[in-house]
């Protein structure tokens, strides 16, 4: 597996993204994440995304991380919004989501933000169980979908 640092607008994150929204509206219904995101969001200093590659140079999982501060819907100064974690169907259960979501902590650390967090939902079992395993831990809700009764925030010291 090659983990490669992308734009969020090159077309294999575009392609995983859309993968992404398509499970998001099974799972929920809601025609996917309505988050607004920015590709300027995930351009170093204020982010990273990332895509890792299989030995075809095929996109099998994505994730990245936005600086957030303290704002109104619930951050704090120092955060890093975890966002788009996935892992295409046949790639799953080979530890690629483990892979990513620690080249990000360790970015995100290096760019000098103390908390990662992230917004999941309760129809996405798998992800709830990466990061409470990763050491994440329920947190105040915040983002978008902070009204949601669905919807489940966690955090992690960096």
């Amino acid at each position: 597996m090659n983990i490669r640092h992308v734009s969020y607008d090159h077309p294999d994150a575009v392609k995983l993204n859309d993968e992404v929204q398509a499970e998001y509206d099974i799972r929920y219904g809601d025609g996917g994440d309505a988050t607004p995101m920015d590709p300027a969001d995930f351009r170093p200093p204020n982010g990273i995304y990332l895509i890792a590659y299989d030995e075809n140079d095929t996109p099998a999982a994505s994730g990245g991380w936005r600086v957030q501060n303290a704002n109104g819907e619930g951050n704090r100064d120092g955060d890093a919004e975890l966002k788009r974690m996935y892992v295409i169907e046949q790639m799953r259960g080979r530890g690629l989501a483990r892979r990513i979501l620690a080249a990000l902590e360790d970015n995100a650390r290096a760019a000098g933000r103390l908390r990662m967090v992230l917004e999941t939902g309760t129809e996405q079992p798998e992800a709830i169980a990466l990061y409470t395993s990763s050491g994440y831990e329920p947190c105040e809700k915040f983002g978008y979908y902070r009204f949601h009764d669905n919807s489940r925030c966690y955090a992690k010291a960096l």
